[in-house]
């Protein structure tokens, strides 16, 4: 995982430091060392893990002397999103949570745990009611309740609790976490995790930490009756392969810079990617490229940065995708591996700013094109990540392979008979878009989305010009 490089700013004063004393080794050392690892300590970075399952809730009262945020005993017992009332109860015995600083209270007084306040700024990993996480400021204590103190809160920003420190991580998503709604009937889904391996189809093989969805699905054929549409045998088309991947969800926060935004913030999805597909026989006429989900993925992985649960929301949507001119019959087998990086990057002088990358490549296992026209067909994912609920970053990833023909062509990639030319490709799209709500990290709010941009790449697979 990566992490930001420690400085280590004692390293001249101690350089420059007068000898020690004969005697004086036994405690200049040891305050030394002492000091040193203060400073140490409160420049690292916060740590950005997975969070185990029994993370805590973390709060910080802006503003307020040791504002810092800390984890506590506290728990979001119930959320309303329509009224942003939640219930806060205490978890754990009294005597874990923070006193009252009162020297002169009761017995029993001082011994009750601190109460949620006006100004408090609390994180949570899913709760009830808020099954995205909460990220939300107090700003009103309505009273007790038998489950804990009722209050009124609006949404808060992350600068509000992370301050001043920094953090960076990348952390995979564990396979087993999503929640799969298979949209199609033939539709098989595999994962694998350290210690635990769950194989669909027959004979595939799933590297640990990735997810696999395989597929085969019908596609819209040439109408019988149309130019397009010349026998039975060629008016059917179809597309059957799989999609495996394995997901890491990018954050990095700077510290506070200017105007109280983050000096630099980033969030994003990147991830190893596998998928091979078939597409056979003659597909409809379609100027719009018609797409055809067949599976919805979420998952809610929790990030710890320092004491701070961090929510993030990830959904991908894998779908099937199909144009072209409805003329040219087309067999096609083709493997794409490699990997991908979408997310959005903040900085002061440029504000946020789009990053994504792609270093996909492909192997042709079968091509084959007859007759003149022209096909495209992908096998993709779209993917959006947010935090607490509210999307960041959408991406849409579509390897893709495309053949084309002019003439009457019959070929193959080994030989070809032809009175023209033929051609398959392969190649991958990348588009996306940043969202207002990245403005969750304390940044400028946006004026509008701001596109990912347009990555596309193409390399020729085989085709009566190809050595």
């Amino acid at each position: 995982m990566p992490a930001l490089a420690t400085t280590a700013l004692l390293l001249a004063a101690g350089c420059s430091s007068p000898p020690s004393r004969p005697g004086a080794g036994a405690t200049a050392g040891p305050r030394a060392e002492a000091a040193a690892a203060t400073v140490t300590a409160a420049e690292r970075p916060l740590a950005v893990a997975a969070a185990p399952e029994d993370t805590a809730t973390a709060t910080a009262r802006p503003g307020a002397t040791g504002a810092q945020a800390q984890r506590t005993k506290l728990s979001v017992s119930s959320y309303d999103s329509r009224t942003r009332r939640a219930v806060i109860s205490p978890d754990g015995s009294a005597d874990t949570l923070s006193p009252s600083p009162s020297t002169s209270a009761s017995p029993s007084a001082s011994q009750s745990p601190r109460r949620t306040a006006v100004g408090d700024v609390i994180a949570s990993a899913p709760a009830p009611g808020a099954p995205h996480g909460l990220l939300a400021e107090v700003t009103k204590v309505i009273g007790e309740t038998a489950e804990g103190t009722e209050v009124q809160t609006e949404p808060a920003q992350l600068n509000a609790l992370l301050g001043d420190d920094t953090a960076k991580g990348s952390v995979p998503v564990d396979p087993a976490a999503f929640a799969v709604d298979e949209l199609l009937p033939d539709v098989d889904v595999s994962w694998s995790k350290t210690g635990d391996v769950r194989v669909g189809p027959q004979g595939a093989t799933v590297p640990l930490g990735s997810l696999r969805l395989d597929v085969r699905g019908d596609l819209p054929t040439a109408q019988a009756g149309t130019a397009s549409a010349t026998t039975s045998a060629s008016a059917s088309a179809s597309v059957s392969g799989f999609v495996q991947i394995a997901p890491r969800v990018d954050f990095r926060y700077g510290g506070e810079g200017a105007a109280a935004a983050p000096a630099s913030a980033y969030l994003g999805v990147s991830g190893d990617w596998s998928s091979g597909w078939a597409l056979t026989g003659r597909a409809d006429a379609s100027a719009t490229p018609a797409r055809i989900p067949f599976a919805t993925l979420h998952a809610d992985p929790v990030l710890q940065v320092g004491p701070v649960p961090v929510v993030v929301n990830l959904d991908l949507t894998c779908y099937l995708q199909i144009s072209g001119d409805g003329r040219i019959t087309v067999d096609v087998e083709q493997r794409v591996k490699g990997g991908f990086t979408a997310g959005g990057t903040f900085g002061p002088a440029q504000g946020w700013t789009p990053v994504s990358s792609s270093d996909m490549t492909s192997t042709p296992v079968r091509t084959s094109v007859t007759t003149a026209g022209s096909v495209k067909a992908a096998l993709g994912a779209e993917a959006s990540v947010g935090l607490y609920g509210t999307v960041g970053v959408v991406a849409d990833l579509a390897p893709y392979v495309r053949g084309e023909a002019t003439g009457t062509v019959t070929g193959t990639d080994d030989r070809f008979e032809a009175d023209g030319s033929w051609a398959v490709y392969g190649g991958v799209d990348l588009t996306g878009t940043l969202r207002l709500q990245l403005t969750i990290f304390g940044t400028p709010v946006f004026r509008r989305d701001i596109p990912l941009g347009a990555l596309h790449r193409e390399w020729p697979l085989a085709g009566s010009d190809t050595p």
